[in-house]
């Protein structure tokens, strides 16, 4: 399936100079989001997964019914102030800035294999920062699923380490 004739580019949004990726007309297609969803899905089940890990709040969106389609949990991964248990946190860098991450202590089991998923990969930061919250709880990132990559900002480039997939790729 061609993704991209699901996604609207919005010129100066949030910002002056950035053309977002708005992939709302892809998740109101049902046929273009089940379709990213089984690809996503085949990708995480080749890599035996117990467990999908995504950050807020796109991450819920394609983490969640694949974690449906595996029968397997779903763990958030959420800005400070947003949990409500004891949790670990990371710094990070976005394009947009810098931030906090945060993940429930007890939500990762040492040894579980994890799949990460996003909507973008754009700089690579937000996802770096999920993988060292998974890592610090013992889990083993198995890799990372997004819907787009934006190649441009080589957020791959600190993925070396990990099996991607991307359903469509900005240049």
């Amino acid at each position: 399936m061609n993704y991209k004739e699901h996604i609207t580019i919005v010129d100066n949004w949030p910002k002056e100079g950035v053309q977002f990726k708005d992939i709302t007309p892809l998740m109101a297609n049902g046929e273009a989001f089940k379709s990213a969803v089984d690809e996503i899905s085949a990708f995480a089940k080749e890599k035996e997964v117990d467990l999908i890990v995504g950050p807020e709040a796109r991450g819920f969106i394609i983490g969640c019914p694949v974690a449906y389609e595996l029968e397997v949990g779903f763990i958030p991964v959420r800005k400070a102030g947003k949990l409500p248990r004891e949790v670990i946190q990371v710094d990070y860098g976005l394009e947009y800035g810098k931030n906090v991450l945060t993940i429930h202590k007890d939500a990762v089991k040492k040894g579980q294999r994890v799949l990460i998923t996003d909507d973008l990969l754009a700089t690579g930061g937000t996802i770096e920062a999920t993988i060292k919250l998974v890592e610090q709880l013992g889990g083993i990132v198995v890799g990372c699923a997004f819907l787009i990559e934006l190649t441009y900002l080589d957020g791959i480039s600190k993925l070396n380490d990990y099996d991607v997939l991307t359903l469509m790729k900005y240049e």
